[in-house]
Order: structure tokens, then C-alpha cells, then sequence
């Protein structure tokens, strides 16, 4: 756990490395920091995602008793495409304040595409769990990682929906995309099934009967 975090870390520095100062004549700093909003933009979707991941981990490892060779190779797969993202981010922010249309939609694209490689990793980490029930926790041995894996798939399926939007559409609605996306995850972050909002809706009493 340790060491994912040690990542974690490493990854959201990385993210905030692509903000800068911007170089422009005096008197104009405030218009060169407006300017600069694409990286903002991207800076928050990443760094969202970054969190989202983090609390899905830290759900996942509250729910394990043992690691074994496997599941490290597992983890290792989710640390790797998560460090990815700072390059995705930096592509879209520097395509959207170019201004090229070509080159903002095939960065919408690239940055869909690590998005949904990441989600397909985390599939492969609750596929792994949820067929290794031997390695959780006794609480944890239900249809936890089973539930997880539709989650993970969701996420694929959106993110590459993002990604041709933003390529066949308009990028900047891709862009919004993927700043929604993490909000979805970070209120389903312990289990879809789990959320206050699925908790009262699944649990809300029937109207007496008249």
C-alpha cells in the first residue's frame, strides 16, 4: 500500500508540473492566465481521476486479506495506466490552446483512450479478485468485486463514448465529459450498489396500500 501511494503521489506532482507561469509582455499576465484555461480544465479531470482511482483503491485493499503473486501483478497493471494520465492531460491542454481542430480532436481521442485502458485494467483487477475469493477478507467474500467489474466496464464504455464525441462532435464537449466522469465515480467510489443515493432508492418503504 505503501508504495501505490508513494505513486499515487508521483502522479498527481506530475499533473500539476504542465501549469505555468505564462510568458507574456507586462500588463498582459491576466489575459495569459485566462488563456491558459485548457490546462486548468485538464488539470481537473486528471486530477479528479487520479483521486477516484485512489479511493477505489484504498475500497479494494480495506476488502483484502492476502496478496499474492497475481494480485500484485494486478495492482502493478492499475498503477501503470494511471501513470499514464499526465501525459494525456498535457496533449489535450496543449491541443485546446493551439487552437487546431485536427489537433484537438486527436487529443480528446488519446486522452479517451488512456482513460478507458485505465478502467480496463481496474476490470482486470476485480475479474481477479472476484474469481480469488480466498485472498479477502471474510465480510468481503459477497458480490463486492463481482458488482465492481460492471462499474470498471461502465467506465470503459464511457470514456471511448467521450472520445468519439469529442473526435466525431466537439472536443470541448469531450473535455466536459471527462471532468463529469470522475464526479460519477468519486460518489460510487465504495460500490455502486453501496451509495447513500442507491442505498434510499433501493431501500425506500412502499406506499400503504389503500
Amino acid at each position: 500500500m505503501a508504495f501505490s501511494d508513494a505513486i499515487f503521489a508521483i502522479i498527481i506532482t506530475l499533473l500539476v508540473l504542465d501549469l505555468r507561469v505564462p510568458d507574456v509582455p507586462p500588463g498582459r499576465l491576466l489575459s495569459g492566465l485566462l488563456a491558459q484555461w485548457p490546462s486548468y480544465v485538464a488539470y481537473l479531470a486528471s486530477y479528479s481521476y487520479v483521486a477516484v482511482v485512489w479511493l477505489n483503491h484504498k475500497a479494494a485493499f480495506n476488502r483484502i486479506q492476502q496478496v499474492d503473486r497475481g494480485l500484485h501483478w494486478m495492482n502493478l497493471l492499475v498503477l501503470f495506466s494511471t501513470a499514464l494520465l499526465p501525459f494525456p492531460t498535457a496533449v489535450v491542454s496543449r491541443a485546446l490552446q493551439e487552437h487546431n481542430n485536427a489537433d484537438q480532436r486527436v487529443g480528446i481521442a488519446f486522452y479517451a483512450l488512456i482513460g478507458a485502458v485505465l478502467c480496463t485494467t481496474w476490470l482486470a483487477f476485480y475479474h481477479y479478485l472476484a474469481h480469488n475469493p480466498d485472498l479477502l477478507k471474510a465480510q468481503a467474500k459477497g458480490g463486492f468485486f463481482h458488482v465492481e467489474r460492471f462499474r470498471a466496464l461502465a467506465g470503459v464504455v464511457l470514456y471511448l463514448l467521450a472520445g468519439l464525441v469529442g473526435y466525431l462532435v466537439a472536443p470541448l464537449i469531450g473535455l466536459v465529459i471527462f471532468v463529469v466522469l470522475p464526479v460519477f465515480y468519486a460518489i460510487t467510489s465504495a460500490g455502486l450498489y453501496q451509495s447513500r443515493l442507491t442505498h434510499r432508492i433501493t431501500h425506500r418503504p412502499s406506499p400503504p396500500r389503500g
